[in-house]
């Protein structure tokens, strides 16, 4: 028997186990998305008479605000690399950046909401603003939970430095950022960009 089968390298084992976990939660959100995409497209074309997708939404502002969500993609990307390296400071620089990209779209997409609701056109409006305020409201609750999860998972790094149990942490946190991308563009394509044309 030689030392590597005394003493086995569970580290790799549950890192494994837990991103693998993490991909089946992602897979159930995803469906939990398709249903209400689903849902939405059924009701895309319920205005009842109310303004259309080109009188509601300005194409510039939106097209903005996935510029800014690609980049902080491209920053949290950069965060896990730092973290795999256990490299202390440039994943608390990137994850900070990435959470402020993070916070300038979830202001983007209250300020909309905001713009919508005092322009008489909220949810309770028709069946179509229904189905949008439900689909973007969701993502809006996600990415809210994301930039609270960014500093819950700083916190320990900041104080202890990065650990197994953290860089685990923090490559699941990197996964639903980048999940979240991959919706913003769906909702971005579906939602304003088919809607608008």
């Amino acid at each position: 028997m030689n030392a590597h089968e005394a003493y086995p390298d569970t580290h790799h084992d549950v890192y494994s186990k837990t991103v693998f976990g993490f991909w089946l939660y992602l897979l159930t959100d995803f469906m939990l998305f398709a249903t209400v995409f689903a849902a939405f497209a059924v009701l895309s074309k319920s205005t009842f008479g109310g303004p259309t997708p080109k009188e509601l939404f300005n194409l510039n502002y939106t097209t903005l605000e996935t510029l800014i969500f690609m980049v902080s993609t491209f920053t949290v990307g950069i965060a896990g690399v730092f973290a795999h390296r256990k490299k202390k400071g440039g994943t608390l620089i990137w994850f900070a950046i990435t959470f402020l990209l993070g916070l300038a779209c979830l202001w983007m997409s209250l300020h909309e909401f905001s713009h919508l609701i005092s322009s008489g056109n909220g949810w309770e409006r028709n069946a179509y603003l229904s189905g949008f305020f439900s689909l973007t409201g969701m993502f809006v609750l996600h990415l809210v939970f994301a930039l609270l999860w960014i500093i819950v998972l700083l916190i320990p790094v900041f104080k202890e430095g990065i650990t197994g149990r953290s860089i685990r942490r923090l490559a699941c946190l990197k996964m639903f950022w980048q999940f979240l991308s991959i919706i913003w563009i769906f909702i971005y394509t579906i939602v304003y960009l088919i809607g608008i044309v």
